[in-house]
């Protein structure tokens, strides 16, 4: 699979995911050896399950939330995909907005994934 076809179902998959909580969806996108960080000086997730733990902890207490993921930037086997989420955590609202790296296999598996993102009460 070319790395824009890859990168793009990963966009798209992530939004749809993210917005109904679908962490299989998700988790698909990944393979089993990948490794994903969370923000630069956060300990890596390593292998399929810990990604699932990790964004299956990461949508508890989010709800009612729109998820835009931008069109992926690519490079090589490379792609930076911009995303924004405007959600309620524990009953406030928040928007999250930030950008993940990916690096992707032949067969357009994430293998090395990577966040940057912060969050601001409210919606804006």
């Amino acid at each position: 699979m070319d790395t824009r076809t890859a990168a793009q179902h990963f966009a798209d998959t992530w939004q749809h995911g993210w917005t109904h909580h679908d962490t299989d969806a998700i988790i698909a996108l990944y393979h089993d050896d990948a490794v994903h960080t969370s923000m630069p000086f956060r300990p890596p997730h390593r292998g399929k399950h810990a990604i699932a733990e990790y964004i299956t902890w990461s949508f508890t207490g989010e709800t009612h939330q729109k998820v835009t993921f931008a069109t992926p930037i690519v490079d090589g086997d490379q792609a930076a995909i911009e995303f924004r989420v405007h959600a309620h955590d524990n009953g406030a609202p928040i928007t999250l907005a930030g950008c993940v790296f990916v690096r992707f296999d032949p067969h357009g598996l994430a293998v090395r994934t990577r966040d940057y993102w912060h969050t601001t009460e409210g919606h804006h």
